[in-house]
């Protein structure tokens, strides 16, 4: 499989939450990242919006993302 990453990617398993409309957060992991994006495992990818917010308490990180693509568990997002 050919990567077309513009930058690596680091396997993490660090705990997130997936943030939007102020209305609360679905919790998640972060399985990989990279500078441009990352892969998380969420309990279902129903209901997760195509634009929201990542934050990393452990990296005391907030991005900006959108939805890239999804596959059961898991979900790829690309940062702004």
């Amino acid at each position: 499989m050919i990567e077309n990453r513009k930058s690596p990617r680091h396997k993490v398993f660090k705990a997130g939450t997936i943030e939007f409309n102020r209305a609360g957060g679905i919790d998640c992991t972060v399985r990989n990242i990279s500078d441009g994006g990352a892969c998380l495992e969420v309990a279902s990818p129903l209901g997760i919006p195509l634009v929201f917010d990542l934050h990393i308490p452990s990296d005391h990180t907030v991005r900006n993302c959108h939805l890239v693509w999804k596959a059961e568990r898991r979900i790829g997002v690309a940062f702004h």
